[in-house]
């Protein structure tokens, strides 16, 4: 078996996805900036209302994956060495178990909590205060507050939705997730106060039953999808949906080189980019030469800017793991059946 290897273990991104990552650095920022201001107005009106006591922790949580985000961005492209040959791309998918942990404990916690609340029958007391010789109800300042704190989530995490699937970044998809948690969280909440002030009790806990469902399901996704890349599973889409198309258009690619008889990938998710393996069966009497085996790994890095780490191997015959799959095989068989 003859290999050849390209330069490993530092992502140079393009001018368009250097300012992507900027841009996404910056909306980071503005999230830890915005859940800072949020958690301080909600700790202050809060009162013993179950929903907003959820919501408070909700938002303390929220402040974990923007975090593991701008970790991760600093720690991946730092070059490779002899103890970590792969480089460090693979703080992208730790990034992104810490972030999904996250969404997993709170919606858990909050189903949990507010269960209890509301089998024991707990009765929220929201109470009153003078403001300028007048009487006013604390619900008003807490429906107010949660309103305020819907708009900034809504936007931050359609633009964090965007750029995540630019950069192939499952941090920042996370984030997005735990974004849309938290302005449904803020309805929820006001719905559920809104239900107390009108003598339905029972709304404050099941508001944040309902938020802590929401949130639960993301992060059971949201986890899977960490473990399954950490665990190299075959790389798959930013919402671990279905198989990534890059593996096929890399194997294709393979095929389409005039002394290559076959070819199957084995790729895997390191964070940003992706390692791939592209086992190659030449055609009889194809010489194989270093040159062409170089032309051929640079012409897979050229497909696209996550094929960074690629190795080509020849083989006498492809491995069963890298067909993906009883319809890979299918294709395979009618491929060299057409040829």
């Amino acid at each position: 078996m003859t290999t050849t290897v390209r330069r490993f273990g530092r992502t140079e991104l393009t001018p368009e996805l250097q300012q992507a990552l900027r841009r996404a650095t910056r909306l980071e920022w503005i999230t830890l900036g915005m859940l800072a201001v949020t958690v301080t107005l909600v700790i202050v009106v809060m009162g013993n209302s179950q929903a907003m006591k959820a919501a408070w922790i909700e938002d303390m949580l929220s402040f974990i994956p923007p975090l593991a985000f701008l970790v991760a961005a600093r720690v991946i492209n730092r070059p490779p060495t002899r103890s970590r040959p792969y480089g460090n791309h693979s703080a992208a998918g730790v990034g992104h178990l810490v972030a999904s942990v996250a969404l997993l404990v709170m919606g858990g916690y909050l189903i949990i909590d507010s269960g209890s609340g509301l089998v024991s029958a707990e009765h929220p007391p929201i109470g009153t205060f003078h403001l300028f010789g007048h009487t006013v109800w604390q619900g008003w300042i807490m429906i107010a507050v949660m309103i305020l704190s819907i708009p900034g989530p809504v936007i931050l995490g359609r633009m964090k939705v965007k750029i995540a699937e630019q950069l192939h970044d499952k941090v920042l998809y996370a984030d997005a997730d735990m974004n849309k948690a938290d302005w449904q969280t803020g309805v929820a909440t006001a719905v559920g106060v809104a239900g107390v002030g009108l003598g339905l009790w029972w709304f404050d806990a099941t508001a944040a039953i309902f938020v802590g469902a929401s949130i639960l399901k993301d992060g059971i996704t949201n986890v899977g999808t960490a473990i399954t890349d950490l665990a190299d599973a075959r790389a798959r889409t930013i919402d671990g949906e279905d198989p990534h198309p890059l593996v096929a258009k890399a194997e294709d690619y393979a095929r389409s080189v005039d002394w290559v008889l076959d070819a199957g990938a084995r790729v895997r998710d390191e964070g940003h980019v992706f390692h791939t393996e592209m086992f190659v069966v030449p055609r009889d009497g194809a010489a194989q030469t270093p040159s062409r085996l170089r032309e051929l790994t640079e012409g897979i890095v050229e497909l696209d800017w996550k094929l960074e780490d690629v190795v080509v191997a020849l083989v006498e015959e492809l491995p069963a793991e890298v067909h993906g799959g009883v319809e890979r095989d299918k294709q395979s068989e009618g491929g060299q059946a057409a040829r």
